[in-house]
This record gives C-alpha cells, structure tokens and sequence, in this order.
C-alpha cells in the first residue's frame, strides 16, 4: 500500500466517522470505531484493523450502517473489511469468546481458484470452532466460580452512557469511562474519578459495568461500594475457613475489571486498606483495569489521622485522574431537558400517563435556575414538576412560576447551609494575611500566589459553583487561568506541610457552618 493510498483509507474513514456523529450514534460506539485504523483503499473496499475482537463484532453488527456512511463520504459504492490487527492468526486467539459459527464468519477463507487448500482450511476452521467452545466453558465456569459475579439490578441497568447527560463539567470523566468500558486505551490501567456527592460518578461507574456486560460478558466486571468492599475483607478474615482470606484474594485476582465506589469509605479501616492496596497492585501487575470513584481528591484521601497512608495515595495519584464538577446553568437545563422526557416516556410504559404532564420549555428554564446542583435531586425535582403539572392541568390550570419556587424550596431547603465564594476568599485572605484587593488582583509575589491558588482550589471544592463563575469572582479570570491554579495545588499538594496549611484553611472556613 503506498502513502496515497493510506491517507485516501484515513480520510474516508475519518469522513465516515463524522457522518456517525452528525447522525447521533452512540460515543461509546463511535470510540470503538474511533480505536480502528484505516490501512488501504482499494478496489471500492476500505480495510480496517481493530484493536480488540469486541470492536469486530461491533463492526460485523454495523457493517451496513458504516458502508453506507462510507458510500456517502466517497461518493460511489464502499464495501468494509474488518480483522484483528491485521495479523490472520491473531483472531484464532482473540476470537475464542465467540460462538463458533462466529469465530468461523471471521476466518479466512481458502481461495476459489485453489481448492487444493480445503483440507487445511478445514482443519484449521474446526480447531476455531473447538477454541471458541473451550473458551465460552471456561469464561462460564469462570463467572460461576466467583461469589463476586452479581447481575446487576433493575434500577441500575438503566445507568448506561447513553442515558448520561454529558457537559463541559463531566466530559472527560465520560470519555475516560467509555475507554476503560471498551477496554480500547492501554496507556493508564487505573481511572479515579472525584467529585462531590450527586454529580453522576455512580452513573459512570454502572455504565461501565452495564456496558462490559450486555457488550462483552467474557470480561468479569465487578462493581463494589466501599462498604461492601469491607463486608468481603471482614467476613473472611473472621471466617472459620482457613482458606476464606486466599480464597477471596483470588477471587478478586480474576476480576477484569474491578470498580469501587466510594473509595473514601475505606478510610479509618487498616486491614482493608492493606488487602484493598494488595489487590489493587496484582490487577494492574496482570494488566487489568481499577476503576475508582471519591468525593475528594488523591492527595486528600491521604489528610487526617484516619487517612489512606502515602503508598496507597501515590499509588492511586499515579492513575488517570477526572473531575466531575456542579453543573452550570447550561446543563442544568439539559438535565432538566432530559429528565422530563424520560420521566414521561416511563410514565407511559407503566401506564401512569395520567398523573403527569409535560411542561414548556420556559418552565423549564425556570426550574433550571430555581433547582440546585445535586443531579440525584434534579431528577427527582423533575418528577414532582410533572406531577403538579398533571395535577394543575385536571384542575384547568397550569403550572404556576410560585409553584416552582415552592417546590424547589422543599427540595433544596432555604436552611442548608452553603459555602460561598466570598467565605472562601475571607478564610483564605485573614490565614495568608492578604487583602481582597490582592486576592483577586494581578499581583505576582510567591505568597500571595499561593493564597490565590488556594482560594481557588478551595472555592472549586467547597462551593457549588463552576470553574467560569469562580473565574468570574477571582477579579473574571479565565476558565484556563482557574484550571492552572487547580493544577498547581494539586501538584503541590502532595507536601505534606502543604496539606496542612490547606486543612487549617479548610477547617477555618468550614467550622462555623
């Protein structure tokens, strides 16, 4: 294949994939898709390689709708061709979890104009067949064997990446949990995704865990809180079995992929932070995945008497780190958006049509800037606005803007106590010895930079507000400016005296709340 060829393979395919996204495919599918590398052009055919055999069943699925783009994109007839990093005895391997009539679909087939090579064909076509059925035995005897293997519920199936709404706030969380899902980037085997309670990181966690298992159930995938994480360490350390502590430990060694939530529970609990760091190290030894969720960050997993010691902050600071942030106004209302038409679509399959009603799109605007930024709540605040719409509707009204205020009082009582920007920046200026003038000015001294920074970090983690609203109270700072100071306390953070001074601050401003 020469250059031409090869940049003509990577346009067409680049064309084609755009063309997905205009149509609104899936991202989780499209980042498959996106993982495959166009290698020639020729003869009206694209020929692709995939990196994994997941991505070749997707494509066998979609081969009608790729060459359709493709024919579009070039403008004339394009047929795909599909195989596992273009070497003809990888797939064997990589295809074992097949069925065998699929593992055949992808063998190579012997020439027409040779025929003297049936026999082999045959033979090499049957040993597909038995790797497959070995192979399906023993990823079946595998989730059989091992108590961690849970179906997952009902309520939790619906957690997917197609039903999370995604925004500035939250993208890179989203894209780091779709690869870790398709098992397509290598580059970091351990994603922590941190953030405030409500703002979707369960959501990611479960679409991953729901997305390994409807796409690719030979990989064992297993999601744990930090709670029952303890429980399995607990009961089998207690166990009259001798054999329970190394019985679980390989248990947990055969996992694929492994999700905690709520890492920050493990805190205080020494014997399971030591068997949870033993296990965290085999898994990624044997090149699976670690996924990790908290309400805090690495470095602050480590503050407190009862903190995660440095080994295991280190260990954990040295993954792929994402940040899922309170939602801006902007998404609030696509949440809003979404959730009202789900909660009606559902209301309609449960035959419950009648108790809601749809509301415009002002009202929605409306419940936007009156609802607060816990996206659990927002959902559920959509819920009861759809209802009193049903209810105002029979009653031969509609939904009333003091109707919504009233509602969002209930759900975000006026009594709960916030942080605001203008606390953090008070604490920060009387600790650091600071005006407000230089807090949010342009000065440059080393003090009075780490004050800032500090301020912000603080201000990011303690209010609910965006990084663009932040930038705007810090003298209307960038939102790049406000995402260098976060880099720089983060890095910082892991001084020890450092984490001290940021503590004493925290605790200056948070003790009378």
């Amino acid at each position: 294949m020469d250059i031409t060829q090869e940049s003509d393979a990577e346009a067409l395919w680049q064309d084609a994939l755009d063309l997905l996204a205009d149509e609104g495919q899936p991202e989780s599918l499209l980042a498959m898709f996106r993982s495959c590398t166009p290698t020639s052009l020729e003869d009206g055919t694209l020929r692709v390689e995939a990196s994994m055999r997941l991505v070749l069943k997707k494509i066998a699925a979609n081969t009608e709708v790729l060459e359709d783009v493709l024919s579009r994109a070039a403008f004339e007839p394009v047929k795909i061709e599909a195989i596992l990093g273009g070497n003809h005895t990888a797939p064997k391997a990589h295809l074992s979890t097949m069925t065998a009539e699929e593992a055949r679909a992808w063998a190579p087939q012997p020439a027409a104009a040779n025929p003297s090579n049936a026999p082999s064909s045959r033979i090499e076509d049957d040993g597909w067949r038995d790797d497959a059925e070995h192979a399906q035995r023993e990823n079946l005897r595998r989730r059989q064997n091992n108590p961690l293997v849970e179906d997952v519920g009902a309520g939790d199936s619906k957690l997917t990446f197609d039903r999370f709404v995604r925004g500035d706030e939250n993208m890179i969380a989203y894209d780091s949990a779709v690869q870790v899902a398709n098992g397509v980037n290598k580059s970091y085997s351990l994603l922590f995704i941190y953030g405030k309670s409500g703002l979707g990181k369960t959501h990611l966690l479960r679409a991953i865990q729901n997305y390994i298992a409807e796409n690719d159930p030979s990989r064992i995938c297993v999601y744990k809180d930090a709670s029952s994480f303890i429980t399995d360490y607990v009961n089998a350390s207690r166990s009259e079995n001798k054999s329970a502590a190394d019985e679980l430990r390989q248990n947990y060694a055969d996992i694929d992929v492994l999700i905690i939530d709520d890492v920050q529970g493990l805190a205080g609990k020494a014997g399971t932070i030591n068997f949870f760091f033993d296990t965290f190290n085999a898994l990624r030894a044997a090149g699976k995945w670690v996924v990790l969720a908290a309400d805090r960050t690495p470095a602050e997993l480590g503050m407190g008497k009862d903190g995660f010691d440095e080994r295991v902050t280190s260990r954990i600071g040295g993954g792929f780190t994402a940040s899922v942030q309170v939602p801006s106004y902007e998404l609030r209302v696509r949440l809003i958006e979404k959730f009202c038409e789900r909660a009606l679509e559902d209301a309609q399959k449960e035959h419950l049509g009648d108790s809601m009603a749809a509301v415009a799109a002002p009202i929605q605007r409306l419940m936007a800037e009156k609802a607060g930024n816990n996206i659990r709540l927002i959902e559920g605040f959509c819920q009861r606005c759809l209802i009193a719409e049903g209810r105002a509707r029979k009653a031969g009204g509609t939904l009333r803007e003091e109707d919504i205020s009233e509602i969002s009082r209930e759900v975000w009582p006026a009594s709960e106590k916030r942080v605001t920007v203008e606390q953090v920046q008070k604490g920060v200026e009387q600790y650091y010895d600071v005006s407000h003038a230089d807090l949010v000015g342009n000065k440059r001294n080393k003090s009075l930079m780490e004050a800032r920074h500090v301020a912000v970090w603080l201000s990011r983690e303690l209010c609910d507000q965006t990084l663009a609203d932040i930038g705007k109270k810090f003298g209307g700072r960038s939102h790049a400016t406000v995402m260098h100071s976060l880099r720089v306390i983060e890095e910082a953070r892991h001084d020890r005296a450092f984490q001290e001074r940021i503590a004493k601050v925290r605790e200056a401003i948070t003790g009378g709340l």
